[in-house]
């Protein structure tokens, strides 16, 4: 049966440097990760980071703050007197962090040349898999620095929460691969390309492939890839070292739901991704659950007293709210079903389930009544 998840105990460890909230979008992974971070700050005493890569800004607000950036900015209004704590947070900005990425790894003459790269600029702001794929960059150098107690990691709003782990490969693999720079990259005698060396056959073969891509496209990302040469093998080493970060002790996996099926059913595939690639899978919050005051009362009773109160002619206030208690105890017993399929497929997760709130958190007040149920909550 699965245990309850002790929040409070994740963060207060001072072996875990690293919490990554993972799931699907819209399941409340941004206000969790934000809750976590206040809480570890005021209650536990870390000097934490909130990363986020939520471009609606709701952690931004949530902190006061006007906005955020790749940089960390402190968090004023949090009660740390007495801890010692700090919060800081940030919003990934993937160009930024793939622009610092390649003036670090090149000269400033090539940096400029990748820069002003049209097949450069498209890649670094919306190519798929650069968000993910900057996200684990960003979260190397927050770990790299050792400034840090905790680093709290919301990740990318992505259809799948599989694309944090994939997406990463798939691009690294794409910058790093041999046919693409057996293709594009100029050749080493007078700068000519490969398909000017080769055989009329072959020829054919580089007319069909400009003739799919365009001329200029493949223009474009031969110079890309003749610029960002000094920087191939880079790419997938960096990804490699940060995926080890992911799957060392020291990082903690939650797993975050809301109770419908098709969010359950995307942690379920996170988790079994985590057990395989042994990651450290530390549990699963299930956010806005929904229960009743008057559980004593059973959904039948209710409605038929309300059937009751209909024929006799009784108050109907009365028999209104006996209609939405039966409609909640019904919605309570759903998400119990739901939450018990990630359960029984895996009963080793502990697991918290959050209530449902009256009004969408907006402030740190809020932020704060959130991480304390975290701390408080156990099995739904």
């Amino acid at each position: 049966m699965t245990g309850a998840l002790d929040v409070d105990e994740l963060i207060d460890n001072p072996d875990i440097h690293v919490i990554v909230c993972c799931g699907s979008g819209g399941v409340g992974k941004t206000t969790t990760a934000a809750a976590i971070g206040v809480r570890a700050a005021e209650m536990h005493g870390r000097r934490v980071v909130v990363l986020t890569i939520d471009p609606a800004r709701r952690l931004a607000q949530s902190m006061g703050l006007t906005e955020l950036d790749n940089t960390p900015r402190q968090v004023k209004g949090i009660d740390i007197e007495g801890t010692g704590g700090e919060l800081h947070a940030m919003m990934l900005d993937m160009k930024r962090t793939f622009d610092e990425v390649v003036q670090e790894h090149t000269t400033p003459q090539r940096a400029a040349e990748i820069f002003a790269n049209p097949f450069y600029q498209a890649m670094s702001s919306t190519f798929a898999g650069t968000q993910e794929y900057m996200a684990m960059e960003k979260l190397g150098q927050l770990q790299g620095t050792d400034e840090w107690d905790l680093i709290v990691v919301d990740t990318p709003p992505s259809r799948s929460a599989l694309d944090f782990l994939d997406a990463p490969a798939r691009l690294s693999r794409f910058l790093d691969g041999r046919m693409l720079r057996l293709l594009l990259a100029p050749a080493r005698t007078g700068g000519r390309s490969v398909f000017s060396l080769v055989t009329a056959s072959f020829g054919l073969f580089s007319r069909a492939v400009q003739k799919i891509l365009g001329a200029q496209l493949l223009t474009d990302l031969s110079g890309f890839v003749a610029a960002l040469d000094s920087m191939f093998g880079g790419f997938r080493q960096r990804a490699d070292e940060t995926y080890r970060i992911l799957q060392d002790p020291q990082t903690a996996f939650l797993l975050i739901a809301s109770p419908e099926r098709d969010a359950v059913r995307e942690a379920a595939y996170f988790a079994e991704r985590l057990v395989a690639e042994r990651m450290p899978l530390a549990g699963l919050v299930l956010n806005r659950v929904h229960r009743s005051e008057l559980p004593g009362l059973t959904a039948d009773e209710a409605e038929r007293a309300a059937a009751t109160l209909d024929e006799t002619g009784g108050n109907e206030v009365t028999a209104d709210a006996l209609r939405i208690h039966a409609a909640l105890l019904r919605q309570t017993e759903r998400e119990t079903r739901v939450a018990a399929t990630f359960s029984d497929a895996f009963p080793a997760v502990p697991m918290a389930a959050i209530t449902a709130q009256p009004a969408d958190v907006h402030d740190v007040d809020g932020l704060r009544t959130i991480g304390a149920a975290l701390a408080t909550a156990g099995q739904p």
